[in-house]
């Protein structure tokens, strides 16, 4: 793997570890769904900001309507009501057990894969599911 995946690998494991810890710090504060709200807020205007400053606006105009409803509906399965659920998880529970158990998403992803996009099951995805698996068994404890 390039160096340079790796850099990125590392930032994005050291920026959503940290994000958990933020956040359950934030719910004590407020609600789940306040909170998700500020958060896509936050998100939104950052993007409108780097897309008018990098002149790619348009490109947002220019997306077909499949390509909308697809990004609308994930948006609101991941980013309103998975984001909703997860904070109820993060405030009533102990972040280093919700954070594992939520990342078991690869683990739903693997089995939607087969059954709706036709992918081949492998040893080694067998392998990694159960793994999953034992990994969410695991922080139970």
């Amino acid at each position: 793997m390039k160096i340079e995946v790796l850099f990125f690998l590392f930032l994005t494991a050291l920026l959503w570890g940290a994000t958990p810890v933020l956040e359950k710090m934030g719910l004590g504060r407020t609600d789940p769904l306040t909170g998700v709200t500020i958060r896509s807020i936050a998100v939104t205007l950052a993007l409108v900001i780097y897309l008018i400053f990098t002149g790619k606006m348009s490109q947002v105009f220019r997306a077909d309507l499949k390509t909308i409803a697809i990004f609308s509906t994930t948006g609101l399965m991941a980013g309103l009501f998975g984001m909703v659920t997860y904070f109820i998880a993060l405030k009533k529970g102990a972040t280093s057990q919700v954070v594992p158990i939520a990342a078991a998403y690869p683990l739903v992803a693997a089995i939607l894969s087969v059954l709706i996009l036709g992918e081949h099951v492998t040893i080694f995805r067998i392998i990694g599911t159960v793994l999953i698996v034992a990994g969410i068994w695991l922080v139970q404890g």
